[in-house]
């Protein structure tokens, strides 16, 4: 499979677009090391929000690496954030700007293409089948897409990030009212720092699905993946920081659960 999909039973979909790690074989000759680390991955949130199922979320989670292709960019390959760099649909370096692709090995217009189709398409295709299930079944629905990243990377932005950063395309890709809940319930801790529509207002799964007129709400969270592992290789996932976390994402998304029930 190019996924793993689990269904729920309420309005939301938990997506997971970066989590993935697989490069098929006939390609993997085709990369140089440093694509080996996978040091870009979304690490463990399978993991970190592996409560999901027990709250009749669904989940949708990707096998293929964005080093293949990036499930969370547009198929034009356009700039979500113009005049800022980002990595493309087939990244060609890391965040690093360590390089991909071994000299000559890299993917041209027509290898893009086939990408699209072969390993972009069935996710999003099964996104959209899913949202429109449970938008039949429930009237409304939550799309929450779910991100991690080090804490510190000077390519994309100065400094460190706030813990949790949250998208809604400046307030488009979902009610206000929901934003409003979410922001209220992470207010009222302390513990962790966040913010909305800081550096990252949600990629194109946050854009191109979230759609209020239509009763679907989409945010994105990109949090800070010293939260719950370690960021240096081999990234590994730290219990006791994830369970000071997770109570939080929790309620959270009960919050926006209770919201879209309404």
């Amino acid at each position: 499979m190019d996924f793993r999909f689990t269904p729920g039973s309420t309005p939301m979909l938990l997506s997971i677009p970066h989590g993935g790690t697989d490069i098929p074989d006939e390609l993997a000759g085709h990369y140089a090391p440093s694509a080996a680390v996978r040091a870009d991955t979304d690490w463990h949130l399978g993991k970190l929000y592996d409560f999901a199922g027990e709250m009749g979320i669904s989940v949708l989670a990707a096998r293929w690496s964005r080093y293949l292709i990036d499930l969370n960019r547009p198929p034009e390959d356009s700039n979500l954030y113009p005049g800022q760099d980002t990595t493309g649909l087939c990244p060609l370096d890391t965040f690093a700007r360590e390089r991909l692709y071994l000299p000559g090995h890299e993917p041209d217009a027509v290898e893009v293409a086939r990408r699209l189709e072969r390993y972009w398409q069935p996710y999003h295709r099964q996104l959209q089948a899913e949202l429109g299930r449970l938008l039949a079944q429930h009237g409304r629905v939550v799309l929450w897409d779910a991100h991690s990243i080090a804490s510190q990377v000077p390519r994309f932005f100065e400094g460190r990030l706030p813990d949790l950063n949250f998208g809604t395309a400046d307030g488009t890709s979902c009610s206000l009212q929901l934003q409003g809940a979410i922001m209220q319930g992470a207010a009222a801790q302390d513990r962790f720092s966040f913010v909305f529509n800081g550096r990252f207002k949600g990629g194109h799964i946050t854009r191109r699905y979230g759609d209020p007129a239509r009763g679907v709400h989409a945010l994105q969270l990109e949090m800070c993946q010293c939260l719950y592992m370690d960021e240096a290789p081999p990234f590994a996932y730290r219990p006791e920081a994830a369970a000071r976390v997770q109570p939080l994402l929790r309620e959270l998304m009960g919050t926006a659960l209770e919201w879209v029930r309404m």
